[in-house]
């Protein structure tokens, strides 16, 4: 109907049928910036915060959630990862925190979701835990960076 894998010929919603994929290593790496005041990134870098450490919260979210993502979107697969890394690294001169999140397996379909899914989810965290001091925290340019294996090989974002 619409090129979508997702719909199927009369354009309902479905689940891809991935049993004849063969399996292959995907690695997948998403990106994102939490921006807040400078005084709010002072306290998390140093260890102020009283709600504990952020950056140490934030990571283990966004592990937890990748492991998640069929359960919170839809018409993702189950997929048994063999990676996941969250980085969290402070910007001091543009008042941000950015986060970074690679997922990989070796499997039948990609990790792309489940990369977009911890970050979000560590990227939510920070605002969580911080909301109190600071509510105009924002969360921006949520993106996938990478995607390496499957069908369609390597695609990376444009610089």
């Amino acid at each position: 109907m619409s090129g979508l894998t997702h719909l199927d010929a009369q354009g309902n919603a479905q689940m891809v049928d991935v049993t004849d994929k063969s399996v292959t290593m995907r690695e997948a790496t998403a990106y994102a910036e939490v921006h807040m005041l400078p005084a709010t990134l002072a306290l998390i870098a140093n260890g102020g915060h009283k709600k504990g450490d952020v950056l140490a919260v934030a990571r283990i979210a966004g592990i937890m959630a990748a492991k998640k993502t069929s359960e919170l979107i839809p018409m993702c697969h189950p997929l048994m990862l063999t990676k996941v890394n969250v980085d969290l690294v402070l910007v001091a001169e543009r008042n941000l925190v950015e986060v970074r999140a690679t997922c990989k397996l070796s499997g039948q379909t990609g990790v792309e979701m489940e990369a977009l899914t911890a970050v979000s989810t560590a990227a939510l965290t920070i605002y969580d835990m911080c909301k109190a001091v600071d509510k105009g925290m924002q969360v921006q340019n949520l993106k996938l960076l990478e995607k390496l294996g499957g069908k369609s090989g390597h695609w990376q974002v444009e610089a």
